[in-house]
């Protein structure tokens, strides 16, 4: 028996909870989460399917749809494709400002990291990455690499990595679906020295929702780094296009005067 079923409140309850004044979809929702916060189902329990959802709260897949997306954007549900709604597991705390990588990082927090690579060639980088990396001409060969990047079961994480390539010759022959901070510093001796970063929301397209498991037109977490190799010389920028809900971004801070923190 579904248990996520079975503790819902009952049907007659009075629902004065539920403000007449708002939207459908919106009740729906706070009824959802003020249910999933109740029941304390485990991370990855799977909720009834969408048309018995829809039948029990009298409304439409459309309506049921647009409430399961705001729970999805709040990080308390998430969706597979074709298989259903499922609740999220905790988000992954990341600060982009460390030196650490993806593997290392996400089993720190006692999750199962993995590293798919989707697609590696070395090619011109090109006018506008020459530009916005600030390498001398458009012709200067690079190593382009597109990865997807899972927490235990699911995928989270679009990674695009360009990496100058002559700072790390043949790195087409090592294996990609790994860390790439511990290859470049485990196998070419490279670490870099540091980091420009932007981040900001944004949309994903077709593609990067299908590869992400999430719907068309939802916002991801967006991150672009450029880093800095031994001179000061531009050596890699990454694009990175996080699951909103999976991530939780973390930084520390310390004020001027104070010491190292305990």
């Amino acid at each position: 028996m579904n248990p996520f079923r079975t503790s819902f409140v009952s049907e007659s309850q009075p629902q004065a909870t539920w403000r007449a004044s708002q939207p459908h979809y919106l009740r729906i929702r706070d009824q959802l989460a003020s249910e999933l916060a109740q029941c304390c189902l485990p991370a990855d329990s799977k909720l009834p399917a969408e048309r018995d959802m829809a039948e029990r709260f009298g409304c439409t897949r459309v309506t049921l749809r647009q409430a399961l997306q705001l729970l999805e954007t709040d990080g308390v549900i998430y969706r597979q494709d074709r298989r259903g709604w499922y609740v999220s597991p905790p988000r992954i705390r990341y600060d982009p400002t460390g030196i650490i990588g993806f593997m290392e990082y996400v089993a720190t927090q006692g999750r199962t990291p993995r590293t798919e690579c989707l697609h590696a060639e070395r090619r011109p980088a090109g006018a506008w990455l020459a530009k916005r990396m600030g390498l001398e001409h458009p012709e200067e060969p690079v190593f382009y690499l597109q990865r997807r990047r899972w927490v235990d079961q699911r995928p989270v994480l679009l990674e695009c990595n360009v990496l100058v390539a002559d700072w790390c010759p043949r790195l087409l022959d090592a294996d990609l679906n790994t860390s790439l901070t511990a290859l470049l510093r485990e196998r070419f001796g490279r670490v870099q020295s540091r980091s420009e970063l932007c981040m900001h929301p944004e949309t994903m397209n077709d593609f990067q929702a299908d590869l992400l498991q999430v719907s068309p037109g939802s916002s991801s977490f967006y991150l672009e780094r450029l880093s800095f190799g031994e001179r000061g010389q531009p050596v890699e920028f990454d694009q990175e296009f996080w699951r909103p809900d999976a991530l939780a971004v973390v930084l520390q801070t310390r004020y001027p005067g104070q010491g190292e923190a305990p």
